[in-house]
């Protein structure tokens, strides 16, 4: 008979968890979510199983990243259907509740980010990026992966991250994986289970000014391209260099356009690489 596919442990305490990963031979790969896990996730997950012996997925909606009347509360949880996604995937899911994680409550001692987590979503998000640089800093302690997956559709957490590891001497490999999209271009996002499908319509809007500066617009006509489209109010479109964040030229390249606007009650967020 064909063996079994071997099933997903779940663990929710801090203790639990290092007791599984001190049993863990060979190299470790983590796939830290927020949870509400989709295609993009499953993404990451697949080219962790490829490259590592085995794989931990978090899923913990941390509470230090959203502000002041932001969307903590209405961020959408879902374990069950979350474990049944991953089931046989993955070796082992580390969902921790917010007094596990924070015992006592909101921690003395965070990781700051400086001007790279001030710029971009930091801007209208003030302390999001510090929120998640200490939460990222803990799990990857505790995990002690040897890579990290991330999505590139957070792009501007991706190159934080970088630079923590960088800066603070952590010993892991932080790796990027292509943003999946639907095949109307917008980016797979646990928040666009929010939208009516009116309003999943006018997200299109998004990406089509993401692939109007890749094909040589500049940053004010595709600005205003995305400014026009019914339902959707512009935060920022930009282009940056990829490392550090400091805005370039749209035919710079390789650049990174970056985009985030909200559609109806839904704050998105996207991004494309301009190759050369």
């Amino acid at each position: 008979m064909p063996e079994s596919t071997p099933r997903t442990t779940l663990v929710t305490t801090k203790s639990a968890l290092r007791e599984h990963r001190a049993a863990m031979d060979g190299t470790v790969a983590a796939v830290l979510t927020m949870g509400s896990l989709h295609a993009g996730h499953l993404a990451l997950v697949e080219r962790a199983r490829e490259l590592a012996d085995h794989v931990i997925l978090t899923d913990f909606v941390n509470p230090l990243q959203f502000g002041p009347g932001e969307d903590y509360e209405a961020y959408p949880r879902d374990l069950e259907a979350d474990l049944a996604l991953v089931d046989g995937l993955v070796d082992l899911v580390f969902a921790p509740g917010v007094e596990e994680m924070y015992p006592g409550g909101t921690p003395r001692v965070w990781v700051r980010t400086g001007e790279m987590g001030s710029v971009l979503e930091g801007t209208s998000r003030p302390g999001h990026f510090d929120g998640v640089a200490t939460v990222v800093t803990k799990l990857l302690s505790l995990v002690r992966p040897d890579h990290a997956y991330f999505g590139q559709k957070d792009a501007q957490q991706v190159a934080i991250l970088r630079r923590v590891v960088s800066d603070l001497d952590l010993p892991v490999d932080i790796v990027s994986a292509p943003i999946v999209r639907a095949a109307d271009g917008v980016a797979e996002s646990s928040r666009n289970a929010r939208l009516s499908a009116a309003e999943r319509e006018q997200a299109v809007a998004l990406s089509q000014a993401l692939f109007a500066l890749q094909d040589g617009a500049s940053r004010e006509k595709a600005e205003a391209q995305l400014a026009s489209s019914p339902g959707v109010t512009v935060d920022y479109l930009t282009v940056v260099d990829p490392a550090t964040l400091e805005p370039v030229d749209a035919q710079h390249r390789p650049a990174l356009a970056l985009v985030a606007a909200h559609v109806g009650p839904v704050r998105l967020i996207d991004n494309l690489v301009l190759e050369a």
